[in-house]
Parts: C-alpha cells; sequence; structure tokens
C-alpha cells in the first residue's frame, strides 16, 4: 500500500539517466567526448530530460570522468533539458562552478568504510564538507541535489544500515535547502521493507522536498524496490542504459535499473514516462557499439 493508504501509484514517473556518469565511470575503454554528445543526442530523442552527464572527481582515480570539463561545454542545449554532474570535494564543487554547471549532485555515505574508500573522510567529516558544499553551491546559484550513499546496506560493513542513522543524514542535509534528496542503494543490497519505511521516514520528516531513488541490482531485488518505491510514491528514479554501472570503490556493487526495462515495467502498471522505448533501444545499440560488447541487460521493444 501507499504510504497515504491507498494502493495508486504516480500516475507519471520520470526518469534520470546517469548513463554517462555512473554507467562509464568504471569501464576501462574510455569513450571520446563526441561519442558523449552523440549518446546524449539519442538518449534526448526518446524523451528523456534529466541526466547526470559526468562527476568532477581526480582523473586518476577516476580516468572516464576526466574530460568533465570538456563534455559540459560540449552538452546539446534544448530547452527544458535539465543536465547535472556529481561533485565529491571543494576541488570538485570548484571546477564545476567555473565550468558553468547549474545542477550538482552532491552525497554522503552511510558506511564508515565506504565512505572512507570514496572520499578518504570518515562520515561526520564528510558530512560537514558536504554541508558546506551545498551551502557554497547555492550561493553560486546552483540547483542542488542531496543525497545518502549505501542506504540500504553497504558490502564492507556487517549488518543492515539503521534507518534512523540514514533518516539523520538525510535530515541535516535537507537544512541546507536542496531542491531533492536521493537515497541511493549503492551496493544494490536494499530489500523492498527497508526501501518502503526509509521513505515513509523521509516523507515526514523532509516536507515537500522532492525524493528520488538510485537503486543498484547486486542482490537482484532492484525491481522490487522499485515497486516498494512506487507504492510509497517516489516518481523519480535513477536509471542507466542497459542496466550499465556501478562504484569503482565498492566491489559488487553492480548494475543500475535498466532503463528500457523500467520503462515497459512502468508502462505495463499504466504509468506514464513520456519515453519512445524504441528510440531508447536504438540508444542502446550504440553504446554496445562503444563499449564493443553487450549492456548487462538486453531488452527487446515487444509487449512484456
Amino acid at each position: 500500500m501507499a504510504a497515504d493508504g491507498s494502493n495508486q501509484y504516480p500516475a507519471r514517473v520520470f526518469l534520470r539517466d546517469v548513463t554517462l556518469r555512473d554507467g562509464l565511470q568504471s569501464e576501462e575503454i574510455l569513450v571520446s567526448v563526441a561519442d558523449k554528445t552523440s549518446l546524449i543526442e539519442k538518449i534526448l530523442a526518446a524523451g528523456i530530460r534529466e541526466l547526470e552527464v559526468t562527476s568532477f572527481v581526480s582523473p586518476k582515480r577516476v580516468p572516464a570522468m576526466a574530460d568533465a570539463e570538456e563534455l559540459w561545454k560540449a552538452l546539446p542545449e534544448i530547452e527544458g533539458v535539465r543536465y547535472s554532474a556529481l561533485v565529491l570535494s571543494q576541488k570538485g564543487l570548484d571546477r564545476a562552478i567555473h565550468a558553468g554547471v547549474e545542477e550538482v549532485g552532491v552525497f554522503v555515505s552511510a558506511s564508515e568504510a565506504h565512505s572512507r574508500r570514496n572520499s578518504g573522510q570518515g562520515i561526520e567529516e564528510a558530512l560537514r564538507e558536504a554541508l558546506k558544499m551545498i551551502r557554497l553551491a547555492r550561493q553560486a546559484g546552483m540547483r542542488v541535489r542531496a543525497g545518502v550513499m549505501n542506504a540500504f546496506g553497504c558490502h564492507l560493513e556487517a549488518g543492515p544500515i539503521p534507518v534512523e542513522k540514514v533518516l539523520g543524514l538525510a535530515e541535516a542535509l535537507h537544512r541546507e535547502g536542496p531542491e531533492e534528496m536521493v537515497l541511493a542503494d549503492t551496493s544494490g543490497i536494499g530489500n523492498p521493507r527497508q526501501v518502503f519505511e526509509s521513505i515513509s521516514g523521509c516523507r515526514q520528516s523532509l516536507n515537500c522536498c522532492r525524493l528520488s531513488l538510485h537503486l543498484h541490482n547486486a542482490s537482484g531485488w532492484a525491481f522490487a524496490n522499485l515497486l516498494a518505491a512506487l507504492q510509497a510514491g517516489v516518481d523519480t528514479f535513477d536509471v542507466t542504459l542497459g542496466g550499465l554501472g556501478g562504484c569503482p570503490f565498492l566491489p559488487g556493487a553492480a548494475g543500475n535499473l535498466s532503463e528500457e526495462v523500467v520503462v515497459r515495467f512502468l508502462e505495463s502498471l499504466g504509468i506514464e514516462t513520456g519515453i519512445h522505448l524504441p528510440s531508447l533501444l536504438l540508444a542502446s545499440g550504440s553504446l554496445e557499439e562503444l563499449l564493443g560488447r553487450p549492456l548487462p541487460v538486453r531488452c527487446s521493444g515487444g509487449p512484456p
């Protein structure tokens, strides 16, 4: 049942494509800026209007994101399209501001072990820096998405992440005024009950802040978690072409929600997406050609 006691799903769901960032960040094959922009054009042709296209991180640690500034300058300018980038440090935010980025994602991890591996900082230190970055980004006129990574558990730690810990981090981030809060199942080991309880808690404490989910699929439960989120009233999800992606600093955090399968799934529930599946499949085919291999999740255009 939904958080309001009904069985209604959202009438429309918004999908944010994170193929260019999350999908490519762990790939050994480096895709050129020209090929990235061509892929973006194909994704836009399918009807996607929100894309996270890069991250401003160390080129040595994540070579696939070394072209962040160059890519941002080359992005197709189309009215109504929102591009964003991930920043994990003050230095990354400074680069994003200088590049003219209009929207950034600022995240902290609910896992101490992952926080240290991902950012070199413990949770408390990372949270202080994240709060400072949100303030500075808003002062620079940027839209901000704030989020909690490993909100439902972590491969590097034993046992689940307590919901209270996740809500505490989300509330601290929310006090700085981001436009959106993201709960990320970075390890991909969350379960539907956790997802529903965390979303319900966030809805009670974060007022009307837009809430979205970023779901990985290591456990194979990503679609069950998607359904639980829909039942709790969430209408915004991160997706990648063919379920590509994972965290380079978290072994086993494989795969995202497959954009193509999500579109078919939502349409089977009567939920509007505004996405043209045949065009999306063309984009997937182009990505397979760039990588020289099939994507993790393949999807036909036929009926479910």
